[in-house]
């Protein structure tokens, strides 16, 4: 058993709610004396920091959201001064003003420890041959990994986003034994490397460690059939740290998170209120041990379940079941609730069907049409045009079994569909205004 931290990963649970206690009692009052905006919302609900007695207590306090961070652009929540943030990182900002996150040398420190056990967690060692595909820059993918792979020893490859080809030519000349990238980019290059004849079981890659989007098991299974690789989900966010919040271990039974620096709960979206571990809702985080932006209750939107028992790896954290969705990406669709993920799933697990898809949602009237563009794996099967009618009504009716919708199935031309480097935008709902 290969454990990055035994203190912290193996000890008991009572021992750790007694330390996460502790340090939310510390953070509580750290952001209520340093940041504003907490220290009002507090005293508009009468809460003053010594009121938290119990781990409970935090279901009292109020939510964070990312609209209400973007609202303090850029430092209006940083609990630290200038002088001691020795790194900025922003989110992408696509939908609105970025997220800015600052970190603290012992931030650096925490933040380097945390992704050393994530990768450690999916199998890297000091022999290993690390190449990050993720983008160096404001994303926080690319740097969060690189100290982490440094810390236990393995020799990484910046090679950045992007460059297919060149990315391929570093894992044959360099030896690569671990790919981190997202999962769509990893799918890519395992086309591109059928397309040129290599055969990845020939080279040294072993592992894959991927994460910034989410991905289902149907597509994990693809991905390894491609690149010859053990494909493992991690989990991360530029608002609570960025990668090393949590990742999997060799049993694939959920990702260990990080409990003692990262309080999780989840909450049923509609209405707030927390739920037990097992049961699917919102994860919510709060920071325990982050000195320059601290978060109290972060709202993620992203969708899981929590398992707060042993894991067969012996390590006591709890886990979080794969991403599911999120409560932004869930489309209701003639009163159906629909997530991408479901739509995945079965187009990926159809034969004859490339691993690329397009969702796009109309409304024609008073009604909501849905249409999927797929891809075909090979452009043999483009004719007869028969055998493309039999294709396309099989997978109507697996949609229709999974979502009791009817949809338009688009069967378009290998490689027609838009790939990218960074994280896949799959789905376009033109009934916004």
């Amino acid at each position: 058993m290969n454990i990055w931290n035994r203190e912290f990963e193996c000890m008991s649970r009572p021992a750790l709610a007694a330390l996460q206690l502790e340090r939310l009692k510390g953070a509580v009052r750290y952001v209520y004396e340093r940041v504003p905006y907490y220290r009002e919302s507090f005293d508009k609900i009468g809460f003053q920091p010594r009121h938290l007695q119990s781990l409970s207590d935090l279901a009292h306090l109020p939510f964070i959201t990312k609209d209400d961070l973007r609202d303090f652009y850029p430092f209006g929540l940083f609990a630290a001064p200038q002088r001691e943030i020795v790194r900025l990182h922003a989110s992408s900002g696509t939908t609105g003003r970025p997220v800015v996150v600052g970190y603290t040398r012992r931030d650096m420190e925490i933040w380097t420890e945390l992704t050393a056990r994530m990768v450690t967690l999916a199998g890297v060692t000091d022999g290993d041959t690390a190449q990050i595909a993720f983008n160096y820059g404001l994303f926080t993918g690319g740097f969060g990994l690189h100290y982490g792979l440094e810390r236990v020893g393995a020799t990484v490859i910046p090679a950045s986003g992007g460059n297919t080809a060149r990315q391929l030519m570093l894992m044959r000349d360099f030896g690569t034994t671990t790919l981190i990238a997202t999962p769509g980019y990893a799918l890519y290059l395992g086309e591109e490397a059928e397309k040129e004849g290599i055969d990845p079981s020939r080279w040294k890659l072993r592992l894959g460690l991927f994460g910034s989007e989410p991905w289902t098991e149907e597509m994990r299974a693809e991905i390894e059939r491609r690149l010859k690789i053990t494909a493992t989900d991690n989990y991360g966010l530029t608002e609570v740290m960025g990668p090393g919040v949590s990742g999997e271990c060799p049993c694939r039974a959920g990702m260990h998170i990080a409990e003692d620096h990262f309080l999780v709960e989840t909450i049923d979206s509609a209405t707030g209120r927390t739920l037990p571990p097992g049961e699917e809702g919102e994860l919510v985080f709060t920071s325990l041990t982050k000195e320059a932006f601290p978060v109290i209750r972060f709202r993620t939107k992203d969708i899981s379940r929590l398992d707060t028992e042993p894991c067969a790896c012996g390590r006591t954290t709890a886990r979080m079941r794969k991403i599911s969705g999120r409560t932004d990406d869930m489309l209701i669709i003639r009163g159906v609730n629909v997530f991408p993920s479901q739509i995945e799933s079965v187009l990926i697990d159809s034969d004859g069907i490339a691993p690329y898809y397009r969702i796009d949602v109309y409304r024609r009237g008073a009604l909501d049409d849905l249409e999927i563009s797929v891809e075909l794996a090979s452009s043999d099967l483009l004719e007869p045009y028969f055998q493309l009618e039999e294709l396309s009504a099989a997978i109507q009716r697996k949609i229709f079994a999974t979502l009791a919708l009817n949809a338009k199935i688009r069967l378009v031309q290998p490689g027609s569909l838009e790939r990218t480097t960074g994280k896949s935008q799959r789905v376009f709902d033109h009934r916004k205004p």
